[in-house]
């Protein structure tokens, strides 16, 4: 049984597609579906039944999965060991972080990594999910959480602060006297309206009218002048069109660890780009936990 068809093979039962397992493994959808029927051709049994809406795992094919599981636990746990023994300053290194922290400055910041140390690749993914660390779907993970796994080790860094935002001109318009615009709030979901920066804030009973479900996009959504809305400092307080809706206080939101697989805490290039990532983040302590140029972004 081959690794290749195997790993394949669970890309399609997690994703539900060969287009989505295709885009999961970085290959064209024609060659995972190739592959799949050689693979099922080759041991004589289907493993899949193709719907109109995917494909779906057989009697066969469920059977198959618990082994491939095991299989590829194995297979990674192999790689970290081997990974785990490497002294040398070269090779890749896979790196999974928020998309926030990514666009706001980080990325900068893993530039001059990549000057210091031109042998090693950086593969950065900047997501909201969550890699498996014991597959190998990434090297070092950054991660905005109060509750790190126990499977990995690391260190807490500092905390990420939020505040709520108004654009310049919105507020403007809210503070006409003649015509005064009536406030709303964008939030994240229906739930956040228990949620005490609106319940203190200046317009606790303003209605929440849009739904953004993702940090950037609610950053731009602010600076449209299509609501206020809470939203981490280190997107808020760098953009000259915003200021922090008064009285400006912060809310701290969860911490910042950089953490690593504990069978790769003996590898060089890892053990190095774990310290300096959490120096770059460091330089930047005052902007993530709210503190950054206070006075100058409050509303009045």
């Amino acid at each position: 049984m081959n690794w290749d068809d195997i790993r394949i093979f669970l890309a399609v039962a997690r994703q539900g597609s060969v287009r989505s397992a295709a885009l999961k493994l970085n290959v064209n959808h024609s060659t995972v579906s190739r592959r799949i029927t050689a693979f099922e051709e080759s041991m004589n049994v289907r493993l899949f039944e193709r719907m109109q809406n995917g494909y779906l795992l057989t009697s066969a094919g469920e059977d198959l999965l618990k082994t491939a599981n095991k299989i590829e636990e194995e297979v990674a746990s192999v790689d970290r060991r081997i990974i785990g023994r490497d002294e040398q300053m070269s090779g890749t290194i896979r790196v999974t972080l928020p998309s926030a922290l990514g666009t706001s400055f980080l990325i900068k910041e893993f530039a001059e990594f990549c000057s210091l140390y031109p042998d090693i690749k950086l593969d950065i993914d900047c997501s909201y999910e969550l890699a498996d660390m014991n597959k190998r779907e990434a090297d070092l993970a950054i991660r905005v959480t109060n509750d790190p796994p126990d499977n990995l080790i690391g260190r807490r860094v500092l905390s990420v602060a939020k505040s709520a935002y108004v654009s310049r001109e919105l507020w403007k318009r809210i503070c006409d006297e003649n015509d005064p615009a009536e406030p709303e709030w964008l939030a994240w979901d229906r739930s956040v309206i228990h949620e005490e920066y609106i319940k203190t804030s200046i317009f606790p009973r303003a209605s929440i009218k849009h739904i953004i479900s993702e940090p950037e996009s609610l950053h731009v959504a602010v600076k449209a002048g299509m609501g206020i809305a809470a939203i981490p400092c280190q997107l808020a307080d760098l953009d000259p069109t915003l200021m922090r809706l008064p009285p400006g206080k912060t809310e701290v939101v969860c911490e910042i660890w950089v953490l690593i697989h504990k069978d790769l805490r003996h590898t060089l290039r890892v053990k190095t780009f774990m310290d300096f990532t959490a120096n770059a983040l460091l330089k930047h302590k005052d902007l993530l936990e709210g503190n950054f140029l206070l006075d100058q972004n409050v509303a009045e």
